[in-house]
């Protein structure tokens, strides 16, 4: 299975009781994957199923806590005073970055470019603020409620005394993560007074291990990739009645925790009087790692747009896990090494071998496809970003930025355009990259990724 050869001996290997060669005639994409080619695949299921694993009601439950929770945040975290405990991140228009994509791109990109900046999201500085932190408040939430501490009608600000925190330090959180998800999670963890612990992949940055000691989590680091990690995280867990294990793969709580993301990027629509509707498509480029910020932020954005949003997921050409998941209907049955791919790349926080099967089968239908793209690519958007709008991100970030490349420029993406009749709204359109993270990125490291994005 090490052979990266689509013709040489790996065809010969078995997936799922098949041969390579069987799955590269059904699915002749698998050469471009295997090849490590930036190619886009599209998804025969978008829009066809319904799942019902994640409802509306689901993501307004979760929406309701966050705001019982906004006076404990801005009391806890007093960076998020401005919204008022809310953690939420700004929308910008990118006009100069544009103009630079178009030009490193040579595909024009007719309408809008914005940025959702959840490099700027308070507390930990990711989309992973989103759902992890999510779901670590709604299991303060059950512990104080069911012992009797605390009520929902409650001013949940109380929750920074030092009594709710000793009452905290009697559990455990815990959490497997290549970084991003384990600083979300262990900062909020350790601040409400839990025992913490992040297992952490090798893929993790040594910086993201030494924050998070810092404030006060424990990590538990491995040599060896992220599944791994959280299979280990996971079997610790289990053994002590008293920790809940945060599971990336198959957390719902996760899940409706990014899902709260697209009531809010529409109000943000709203606000700036972008509209999006039928004459106004929206096409949004998600970095995807196992699958679950994506996943549940796509959730909320069909739940907030409808079909007049867009959503494309974004991995790097070595590890473009998620789209195998869906392409072969295996989901986490299959990893990326399977198919002779190495799961090596700078973007840390996607290198990840298996999906999540729990956001493939809850969200796979609303996902229009799957783009990767190049790692020397990222550091080449990395630096446009820095040069044109001065904002400074991590390389995975900038991921969805080949996006109107691959949806403009090839033959695929003009074929999905054409089905659904918005070549002609083009012009009306706004392509979105969601900039997933980076805010917590030291000076220091920020200088080296713009250093070598300049010698690249």
């Amino acid at each position: 299975m090490q052979s990266e050869r689509p013709g040489g001996d790996q065809v010969d290997q078995k997936i799922a009781g098949r041969a390579i060669k069987e799955w590269i005639t059904e699915f002749p994409i698998l050469k471009k994957i295997m090849a490590k080619q930036e190619m886009l695949w599209l998804n025969p299921e978008y829009g066809k199923s319904v799942s019902d694993r994640v409802t509306a009601r689901d993501v307004a439950d979760a929406e309701d806590r966050l705001r019982r929770f906004a006076p404990y945040i801005e009391k806890a975290f007093p960076e998020t005073g401005a919204l008022h405990g809310l953690i939420e991140s700004p929308l910008y228009e990118t006009p100069k970055l544009k103009k630079f994509l178009e030009q490193a791109t040579g595909v024009a990109v007719p309408g809008r470019l914005m940025m959702k900046a959840d490099n700027e999201l308070p507390i930990s500085g990711s989309i992973k603020a989103r759902g992890g932190i999510y779901e670590v408040l709604k299991t303060a939430e059950q512990l104080a409620v069911s012992h009797n501490l605390l009520k929902f009608s409650d001013d949940y600000s109380v929750l920074a005394d030092d009594a709710f925190k000793k009452f905290f330090s009697q559990y455990s959180i815990a959490v497997g993560s290549t970084g991003n998800l384990g600083l979300s999670i262990g900062i909020i963890g350790a601040k409400l007074g839990f025992r913490t612990t992040v297992h952490m992949s090798r893929d993790a940055q040594q910086w993201k291990k030494d924050l998070l000691r810092e404030k006060g989590a424990e990590v538990c680091e491995y040599d060896a990739d992220y599944s791994v990690a959280v299979a280990e995280g996971r079997r610790l867990a289990a053994q002590d009645a008293r920790c809940h294990f945060i599971d990336d793969e198959n957390s719902k709580d996760l899940f409706v925790g990014y899902a709260t993301a697209g009531n809010r990027l529409k109000e943000q629509f709203n606000e700036q009087s972008i509209p999006v509707d039928a004459d106004h498509p929206l096409f949004v480029y998600l970095p995807c790692g196992v699958g679950g910020g994506p996943g549940g932020a796509t959730f909320g954005l069909k739940q907030a747009f409808g079909e007049n949003v867009h959503p494309f997921f974004v991995e790097p050409m070595h590890a473009p896990c998620f789209l195998l998941g869906l392409l072969t209907g295996l989901h986490d049955q299959i990893s990326v090494q399977d198919f002779g791919l190495d799961n090596q790349t700078v973007a840390d926080g996607l290198a990840v071998p298996k999906p999540s099967a729990f956001v493939g089968k809850a969200a796979g239908h609303l996902i229009a496809g799957c783009l990767t793209v190049n790692d020397e690519r990222l550091f080449q958007f990395l630096k446009g970003l820095v040069d044109t709008e001065n904002m400074s991100v991590e390389p995975s970030a900038v991921a969805g930025l080949i996006g109107p490349k691959m949806l403009l420029g090839t033959e695929e993406g003009l074929d999905f355009l054409s089905a659904r009749q918005l070549q002609d709204k083009l012009p009306a359109a706004a392509h979105l990259f969601w900039a997933t993270g980076g805010g917590m990125v030291p000076e220091k490291i920020r200088a080296a990724y713009y250093e070598k994005a300049a010698r690249i």
